[in-house]
């Protein structure tokens, strides 16, 4: 018989493929299924990053704006939280606490930008008799240092600053300090817009959140995120204190000249993290070395100071912080690294408030909460919280004042 087509293709082996030979080796891992990614998510990664970097380059470009307004809004939430202690407190009226409030902060920041400002330019000059006597001291403290290390042609101050540009270094302070006064000025200026526009706030949130649940629910999200920098505060300006009496006392026991300075540069380099502890333990000894013959004076100024930053730091502080500051150590450090080059020494101070607020709010959100929980020091972005839902009947009243009589009827 003749054998048809369809037998024919019956009859012909069937050929082997990569998934035949792999199959037959029993002895091998089967293969693993390449992993899929979705056109949709990885357009919504791309979009992320492109979001991220143009943030970044709008901070940065900004910075001059932006700068003096973040300064606003951090005194605006000072004086919210002095104003309510003081409410409770003392015996102030509830009317004028407000206002005791923006007197307090106010004054205190334009004291501080004065002494800043004054305590800089006076530090070298000869009325302190430290200038005149700075080159020569020097030149004795090298001497001293390259006979410990065998150094026969010690270097003298004038050649350590040979190559340094002093005319352009003094300009550039002259400059920083001039941006310190301006900067200010703008800072009051934002101030006074952010408190007029704050009647409207209530109003506002109405509008943005006709339904009481969700608009209840953005209100606990401010209040996490205020509780969480005004925690913050609390605790840097209690142990900036602490540290501070027992610096002056130690600074006034060894005769160290422009002391209230000091102890004022320590208080506000304590805002700082990581940087504010290194300036706050050697800038006083390093000034003790140049204003001293003998180093004792200096060494007894670095052992003290190393002391009391490492008893406050490592005792004193993590007892007072609890939650208000869950956040990681190593996400303290790049905030400070991020914001102090993005906005300089003001992005600095604000680094921890601006990633605890970021911490409160991506966690907010499905998307972001991943986001929240690596920046959290547990694993748990909302641990604050656990504080906040013991106090909640404490500001249930206030939530009601905030949600009352002119929220809409819900839909």
């Amino acid at each position: 018989m003749l054998n048809r087509p369809g037998d024919a293709r019956k009859a012909e082996p069937r050929r082997l493929t990569a998934i035949d030979a792999c199959l037959r080796h029993d002895d091998s891992p089967p293969m693993k299924l390449p992993i899929t990614v979705t056109q949709s998510s990885g357009a919504a990664n791309a979009v992320a990053v492109i979001a991220v970097v143009a943030a970044g380059a709008a901070l940065y470009w900004l910075r001059d704006i932006l700068t003096p307004l973040a300064m606003a809004v951090f005194l605006m939430i000072m004086i919210d939280g002095v104003k309510r202690s003081i409410e409770r407190r003392t015996l102030i009226p509830s009317r004028f606490a407000g206002a005791a409030a923006l007197i307090l902060v106010v004054v205190g920041f334009l004291i501080s930008i004065w002494i800043i400002i004054d305590g800089a330019a006076g530090f070298f000059t000869d009325a302190t008799g430290v200038a005149g006597s700075m080159g020569p001291r020097i030149d004795q403290i090298s001497r001293d240092v390259s006979a410990l290390f065998g150094v026969k042609d010690p270097p003298t101050l004038q050649d350590m600053i040979a190559g340094v540009d002093l005319r352009g270094w003094l300009t550039a302070a002259a400059f920083q300090v001039q941006g310190i006064a301006s900067g200010a000025f703008f800072v009051m200026v934002y101030l006074g817009f952010l408190l007029a526009s704050q009647a409207g706030f209530r109003k506002k949130m109405v509008g943005l959140f006709p339904e009481r649940d969700a608009r209840q629910e953005a209100l606990e999200v401010f209040e996490r995120v205020r509780g969480g920098v005004e925690g913050y505060l609390w605790v840097q300006a209690v142990t900036g204190a602490m540290i501070c009496a027992v610096a002056w006392m130690l600074m006034r026991a060894v005769g160290l000249q422009n002391a209230e300075f000091w102890t004022f540069v320590i208080f506000i380099v304590g805002f700082i993290p990581v940087l504010g502890g290194a300036i706050a333990g050697l800038a006083p000894p390093l000034f003790a070395l140049v204003q001293f013959e003998s180093y004792w004076p200096a060494v007894i100024l670095l052992v003290g100071l190393q002391v009391l930053l490492f008893v406050v730091g490592n005792l004193v502080q993590p007892r007072m912080q609890g939650d208000n500051q869950n956040i990681d150590p190593i996400v303290v450090l790049l905030a400070l690294a991020f914001w102090g080059k993005l906005w300089g020494v003001a992005g600095m101070f604000l680094s921890t408030p601006l990633a605890v607020m970021a911490m409160a709010i991506l966690a907010e959100f499905k998307g972001s909460r991943w986001m929240a929980v690596l920046l959290s020091g547990d694993g748990e972005p909302y641990a604050a919280q656990r504080a906040d839902q013991g106090a909640a009947k404490g500001r249930s009243s206030r939530l009601r004042r905030l949600l009352g009589r002119d929220s809409p009827p819900q839909a």
